[in-house]
């Protein structure tokens, strides 16, 4: 009979061992422009790997405080904020945040490209901020108008648009936004000027307090002044046109 020859396999972890010596001989060998190359896209990888994860936990997470906030806290020894789930909030609350920021919140995917055209066009950024990038901005970045947050908050806008639903987005800002002076969110700024639940908001407290989101630090909604009267009147009148052509179909049923 032939003799059969048992060929022995090597020790699993001997090869590893091996294998990895080899890979990193590879490496070292590895032009030096090569291996920067190739450690700049497995870090620009990570950080987008990153940055998809914490837009995912943020679809379900209510965020405790913001970058924003926790800055602010420490500057007044404190904020007042309390979180309040969407159909706790007065429908008409909604409408007049949408109208007074962002008309076409339900028809564009996070960036109003007619808006940014008609701003650049007037010299002004005015108007070219939806929802969605004031969101981002304040959940995941930090203020002030640099070009590299602004480069972050244009390429985070449409994953948060992708994977989130426009009523969640809308939910987020209202309860991080700043109404005044360390009052954040809807719910802490309706019993700060009112007295009241973000419930049992009226149309024109709702109008008031969508109207001091542009400047919380200048202007009150419990004492208007004639523009902020003037602007809170015209922001009731969007309200009830979105609501009215169906602009508000994709965050109130």
């Amino acid at each position: 009979m032939a003799k059969r020859t048992i060929k022995s396999k090597p020790k699993t972890k001997a090869a590893a061992k091996t294998r990895s010596k080899a890979a990193a001989k590879a490496e070292v060998k590895m032009p030096l422009g090569r291996r920067i190359k190739r450690a700049f896209w497995r870090g620009v990888a990570i950080v987008f790997l990153c940055v998809v994860a914490a837009i995912l936990l943020g679809r379900v997470i209510n965020p405790p405080t913001t970058f924003y906030m926790m800055s602010e806290a420490r500057r007044l020894d404190g904020v007042d904020h309390e979180w309040v789930p969407l159909n706790e909030i007065a429908p008409v609350m909604l409408r007049a945040v949408v109208a007074a920021e962002d008309a076409n919140f339900c028809q564009h995917w996070g960036l109003d490209i007619k808006a940014i055209r008609l701003a650049i066009a007037e010299g002004s950024n005015r108007g070219a901020s939806t929802l969605s990038q004031q969101t981002v901005k304040n959940m995941y970045l930090w203020h002030g108008r640099t070009y590299l947050r602004k480069a972050m908050e244009a390429g985070m806008t449409p994953l948060m648009e992708a994977m989130w639903p426009k009523a969640r987005i809308l939910e987020v800002y209202l309860n991080i936004a700043e109404f005044d002076e360390g009052v954040f969110g809807v719910e802490a700024a309706a019993r700060h000027y009112f007295n009241v639940g973000p419930e049992a908001l009226t149309a024109r407290q709702a109008s008031q307090l969508a109207a001091v989101l542009p400047a919380p630090k200048k202007r009150s909604a419990a004492r208007p002044t004639a523009y902020l009267k003037k602007r809170a009147a015209q922001i009731r009148s969007g309200a009830a046109t979105i609501k009215a052509d169906g602009r508000a179909r994709c965050f109130q049923s």
